[in-house]
């Protein structure tokens, strides 16, 4: 479960299993966790956010899209 970035106390993270779904990141703080499928940046799942921490992290994926892309295709070994 390779961590991709740390944030305002979220933690943005890739399953090591998930490559053949489409492009994503996890992340999750306490006993909260969503999906963000990230070509388009749009919520796939979450339990235990608001709407406010879920509008916020749809900014932070989206201002760090081109780093979970990146890091996806690195560990991935996609292209």
């Amino acid at each position: 479960m390779p961590t991709i970035l740390r944030i305002d106390g979220y933690r943005f993270f890739f399953f090591s299993n998930e490559g053949t779904e489409p492009m994503h990141v996890h992340v999750e703080s306490a006993e909260c966790h969503a999906k963000f499928w990230l070509q388009p940046v749009v919520l796939a799942s979450s339990v235990g956010y608001n709407g406010i921490a879920l509008t916020r992290l749809r900014k932070i994926v989206d201002e760090h899209s081109k780093l979970f892309e990146e890091k996806w295709h690195e560990y991935f070994g996609t292209s």
